[in-house]
């Protein structure tokens, strides 16, 4: 076992913001994270499910969630660096739940705030009568396991479409990394290290901004 002074830790809070599905109203998302065997959790929640939201009725027509996320990995290798996995859902005319879209997501390797708008897609059927069919029975294409996304293995024989976007935030803190021997630039370019993992958000701003 890697001991105290081999690893080095890596805090991510934040939360998924919004998302934009104008052709559609109740929208809900579910996220978790991807990760390579090197990586560990040691605190947070690796997988969660937002609220259901509404479609605003102003111009934005946005589905507004501010749902929270936090979690702490540890680490002796930067290979397999984390990914969020953001897949959201709604309902039907049949009142069945059917995805809305997938989409993933590096977390960001510079310590600071960072923002970041997801491109959402759908699986789509291989024939127009699949289409209709599922369309029919409320058996929309979808990924057994939503992972699959985060990884590049089989993705090229997937026909998909763009459809929506979600907007998450992020506030990342990382210990320990030059301790390893890995500089951690931020995004001015100056080398930075947080060597504490309570350190306020004011802190976290003048640094990564």
């Amino acid at each position: 076992m890697a001991g105290a002074n081999s690893v080095f830790l890596v805090k991510l809070s934040g939360q998924i913001e919004s998302a934009e599905f104008p052709e559609f109203d109740d929208i809900w998302c579910r996220y978790c994270f991807v990760y390579g065997p090197d990586w560990v959790i040691t605190s947070g929640l690796e997988e969660g499910m937002t609220q259901t939201a509404k479609k605003s009725r102003d111009d934005r027509q946005m589905h507004v969630f501010n749902f929270p996320i936090d979690i702490t990995f540890k680490s002796t290798n930067p290979s397999g660096w984390p990914q969020i996995v953001v897949y959201s859902y709604g309902i039907d005319i049949f009142g069945n739940d059917v995805v809305r879209g997938y989409g993933a997501t590096h977390i960001p390797v510079t310590p600071g705030r960072h923002k970041r708008k997801i491109a959402m897609f759908v699986p789509e059927s291989s024939s127009k009568l699949q289409k209709l069919t599922g369309w029919m029975l409320g058996r929309r294409p979808e990924f057994v396991d939503p992972r699959v996304i985060a990884q590049g293995e089989g993705r090229e024989v997937t026909r998909v479409r763009s459809q929506g976007y979600v907007t998450l935030s992020f506030s990342v803190v990382e210990k320990d990394m030059k301790k390893l021997g890995y500089e951690v630039q931020t995004v001015d370019g100056t080398a930075s290290q947080f060597t504490d993992m309570s350190v306020n958000v004011a802190t976290i701003k003048a640094g990564g901004e």
